[in-house]
Order: structure tokens, then C-alpha cells, then sequence
């Protein structure tokens, strides 16, 4: 045996890895009805061959991981018993790797759950078909008119639900709510205004209130249409607009070699494959008719169906998107690229569970019992910990200074207030935060910060604010301005007791010692920072 025969037999076994990918069968009914792969949760025949219940607006990853998935795993269970009818509503893309896999895909959920890694592949069946608005409408109308359907379902992006002053006679209307009222009209018309007939909508897109704003567009649309008073009589009392919650990580088909590698363990080609966290949340705002429709919250313990969500979404925005806010600059200072980096770090991920459920939770301006947000807080914490994703604190820096107005400052107040104290870890939060922010303005009008040789671009609309501050006034002097800022915060915060002189502190010694110093300063010690 020569010594060039070992290289030989790798790039051998190279080729054959590329061919036996690139020559698999593409994912479809023959491969689930023939395939018995332990990598990978194939959906039984039938489900193949249930009712359309669902008219969903948008092809996009989120809807495929969370709203999609959660009904194909209710059909699994025998529950909901429904398929969904997919319009795509834009023009880029097409919807042959929908038709050509018998709108299947494959989910590849990657997490960490109770502290134990996730690794599940699941082959989705709840997608009967996809029809492009553009070219289709006709048959999106004539679905409208079916006596299976029930729910409607969107993310069109939160620019979707907008009012645009269109005819709903177009094929199709232009925007997603004219597109809605068509259907919905071309329903009325197809059951003689039954009030029997009408749909639960759920929107799923990023905008608080979405269904009411969903609902009073619609109307208002229906209106500058002339409809008709018994149309908009029906429309009102017959169908339910529900706001909600949507909250997982879905980053969608994974890097090549990944991609690759994925393929070669599930013994077919997809498209469509989709990559997810294992968290998933889908709260939604209804009474007991919604959920007699939307069946399918039974089957599985991320779907809550209640008359208020707010509760949702306080603990997402003051725990999770308030921890990202009050962390991402300690932990960029302390040298973390990543949250996974930031989890890994002893001190760090002490801090940021700290910060979590000892001061941020106890400051939620809303009424949480402390077993719920205990529990959410442990949820979030294992999201942070997703060896599977990559989520980059420069990324999370982004508009950081109106992130903390709208995510933290409201918690600071109500924490102050119930207790008396100052929150520690917020305020080196805080402070670290004022850290990153001392940059300076380059040729190509944009600011960029330095921490140990190492520089970084500060994306925020007040760069050029905190850039003219940190070149005239002491880090005492500067924290007094801009705590005083009422028009950042909305509120004199150094009015707070003992708060302006604990950030202070914590900004200094930030100055001086560093990032991790500092850091170890308060989880080692655990004492007051306030000098």
C-alpha cells in the first residue's frame, strides 16, 4: 500500500457522498409512502388526504416552522384533521419545489428543552397545495367558497398589514387586507350571508394588536368599496379576528455542508428543508368558539388560546428581548461574538440569568405569578444555551438606545418602585451600555467604537449624540446627561435613588478594569457596586 492510497479512497468516498446526493429522489408522497429512515418522522398516508380547512397567506420559514408544523402535528394526534391551502402572495420565487414535493418539507428541529438537547427530523404533511395569487386567483376565490374551510392564517411581514385604497376586483388586490376582504366577500356571496360561515383569522405577523389592526383595515376597505351594510354586518358578527403571539427561531435551510450532510441522513432531496429551534410559542387572543375551531391547541403545550395575551408578550419583550438589550454590550466588551459564547462564559451567564430573574423579572409592569415567569425565564435561558444558532450581539446592538427605552426603562420604573432599590445588574447593564456607545464619527458618516484593539460599527440613530458626549464630559458628568435625557427615556432617571450613582460606578470601573474585572467584581463578590 502506497502512501497516497488513504487520500485516494477519501476523495473516493467524497465523489460517492456527492453523487448519492445529488442523484436522491426529491421528497414527495411515493418517498413517504416507501421510506422508513429512523432519521427522520414520516406522516402516515392518510394524512395526506385530509380536508382543507386552512387558507394561509405567505410561504415564508416562520409559517412552515411554527403555525404549519403545529397543525401537522395536531393531524398526528387525530385532532384538528385539517390541510392548508397556501397563497403565495408576492412575486419573487416560484412554488415548483412546492408542487414538485407535494408541498411536504422536512423540519429539522435543533435546540436545547429542561436542559437536554434536541435533535428531531420531521417530515410536515399539513401544506395540500400552494396557489400564486398572481397567476391562481380564481382558485383562491373559488376556495373561499369551500364549505371545509375555517381559519385563516398570515405573515406577510409587518409592512402586510397596511390600508391600501384599492379595488378588491382586482386579480388579485394588491395588498394582503384587500386580498382578505375579496375572499371573504366572495365567501358571503357563496353562502348567502350565512352567519355560520364565518373564519377565525388568525395574523401571525410582528405587530402588537395585529388582528384588531387586521380587522379595522378590512372594514375600513369594505367600506370605501361599498359593500354593502349586509356585508359588513356579516363580516363583523360571522368572523373573529384574533391577535397573536408568535415567538421561534426559525433560520430556515442551514449552510451547505449542513445542507449536505442533512440530505445524505435522510435519504432523499428537499428543497424545502427547514431549520428551527425547539422553543415554540403561539399565543392567541380568543373564547371558547375560537378554540373549538383552532382545534389544534391540544396538541401541543406551546399553543395557548385566552381572551388576553398580553401576559406573552410582557414576558417576551421584558425577559427575553429586555436580557438581549441589558447584555449585549457586557458581553461584546468582555469579548463574546455570540449568545452561545456569552452562555458558555461561567461569569456571564451568571450575570445574565441574574439580570433575568432577579431583576427583571420582579419589575415586570404587569401582574406575573412568579412560577410562570420562573418557568419562562428557564425557557429562555435554554434558547440562549442553542449550541445549533448563532445569534451575534452586534446584531442585537442594532437601534439599541430605542430597544432600551421600550424594553427596559418601564422595568426599571416598576422595580424601583415596588422596591426601593436599586436593580444591580441592570445598572452595570446599563452602564456597559453607555460604554459601547462612546465611538467616534468616521469619513463615511458612520460611528465605530474600540475595546481592546478591536473595533465595531454602532448602528443606532444616537451614535452621533452619545459620540459628541463622550468627547467633553468625565463618565460621572456623562451619565447625569444622559440619564437626565427625558427625551430618550421619557423620564428623569436620575430621579431614581441611588441608580445614577450606581451606573456611574459601574462605568467607571468598566473604564478602568475592563469588562470582565468589572463583571467579576459583582458575581464573585455579589456586593453593592455603589461605591
Amino acid at each position: 500500500m502506497t502512501s497516497q492510497e488513504p487520500s485516494v479512497k477519501h476523495e473516493g468516498e467524497q465523489e460517492a457522498r456527492f453523487f448519492k446526493v445529488h442523484t436522491m429522489s426529491y421528497l414527495s408522497k411515493e418517498v413517504v409512502t416507501k421510506s422508513a429512515s429512523p432519521a427522520v418522522s414520516m406522516p402516515d398516508a392518510a394524512l395526506l388526504a385530509l380536508p382543507e380547512k386552512v387558507l394561509q397567506f405567505g410561504t415564508g420559514v416562520l409559517l412552515r416552522g411554527l403555525p404549519d408544523y403545529l397543525i401537522d402535528k395536531a393531524n398526528r394526534q387525530g385532532v384538528f384533521n385539517g390541510r392548508i391551502v397556501v397563497v403565495k402572495s408576492t412575486d419573487g420565487g416560484d412554488a415548483t419545489a412546492f408542487d414538485r414535493q407535494d408541498g411536504l418539507y422536512t423540519l429539522c428541529i435543533r435546540g436545547v428543552e429542561d436542559g437536554q438537547p434536541v435533535e428531531e427530523n420531521v417530515v410536515c404533511a399539513a401544506i395540500s397545495r400552494v396557489l400564486s395569487a398572481k397567476s391562481q386567483w380564481q382558485q383562491v376565490l373559488d376556495f373561499a367558497a369551500s364549505p371545509d374551510l375555517q381559519v385563516v392564517v398570515s405573515n406577510t411581514t409587518e409592512v402586510g398589514i397596511q390600508l391600501v385604497n384599492e379595488s378588491i376586483e382586482l386579480t388579485p388586490p394588491q395588498s394582503f387586507p384587500g386580498k382578505l376582504l375579496a375572499v371573504l366577500y366572495a365567501r358571503f356571496h357563496a353562502f348567502d350571508g350565512d352567519q355560520t360561515k364565518g373564519l377565525v383569522i388568525v395574523p401571525t405577523e410582528l405587530l402588537p394588536d395585529n388582528g384588531s389592526k387586521l380587522e379595522a383595515i378590512v372594514l375600513e376597505l369594505a367600506h370605501r368599496n361599498n359593500l354593502g351594510a349586509a356585508f359588513i354586518d356579516w363580516l363583523e358578527a360571522a368572523n373573529h379576528f384574533c391577535n397573536s403571539l408568535v415567538d421561534r427561531i426559525v433560520p430556515g435551510r442551514p449552510d451547505a455542508a449542513t445542507y449536505a450532510s442533512l440530505q445524505t441522513q435522510l435519504g432523499y432531496t428537499d428543497d424545502l428543508l427547514t431549520v428551527a429551534e425547539a422553543y415554540r410559542l403561539w399565543a392567541i387572543e380568543g373564547d371558547e368558539h375560537v378554540r373549538k375551531v383552532l382545534s389544534f391547541h391540544q396538541a401541543d403545550p406551546g399553543i395557548f388560546i385566552q381572551p388576553d395575551i398580553n401576559l406573552f408578550r410582557e414576558l417576551k419583550l421584558r425577559l427575553l428581548n429586555g436580557t438581549h438589550t441589558l447584555s449585549f454590550a457586557l458581553a461584546y466588551l468582555a469579548g463574546c461574538e455570540t449568545v452561545r459564547q456569552a452562555m458558555e462564559n461561567e461569569q456571564l451567564a451568571g450575570f445574565i440569568e441574574n439580570l433575568m430573574l432577579t431583576d427583571l423579572l420582579p419589575g415586570i409592569p404587569y401582574p406575573v405569578e412568579e412560577g410562570v415567569g420562573q418557568r419562562f425565564g428557564g425557557q429562555v435561558l435554554d434558547r440562549f444555551r442553542n449550541p445549533f444558532l448563532e445569534h451575534r450581539w452586534l446584531a442585537i446592538s442594532m437601534q439599541a438606545t430605542m430597544k432600551m427605552q421600550m424594553r427596559t426603562i418601564p422595568t426599571l420604573l416598576h422595580y424601583c418602585e415596588q422596591h426601593g432599590t436599586v436593580p444591580q445588574y441592570f445598572a452595570l447593564g446599563f452602564a456597559a451600555y453607555l460604554r459601547f456607545m462612546r465611538g467616534t464619527s468616521q469619513p463615511d458618516e458612520t460611528f465605530q467604537g474600540e475595546v481592546d484593539g478591536k473595533v465595531y460599527l454602532i448602528q443606532d440613530d444616537k451614535a452621533g449624540y452619545f459620540a459628541e458626549l463622550w468627547s467633553r464630559l468625565s463618565p460621572e458628568e456623562l451619565t447625569q446627561t444622559v440619564l437626565q435625557n427625558t427625551a430618550l427615556w421619557g423620564h428623569d432617571l436620575t430621579r431614581l435613588p441611588g441608580f445614577a450613582a450606581q451606573v456611574t460606578t459601574c462605568l467607571q470601573q468598566l473604564l478602568d478594569q475592563g469588562a470582565p474585572a468589572t463583571l467579576a467584581g459583582i458575581i464573585n463578590k455579589n456586593v453593592s457596586l455603589v461605591k
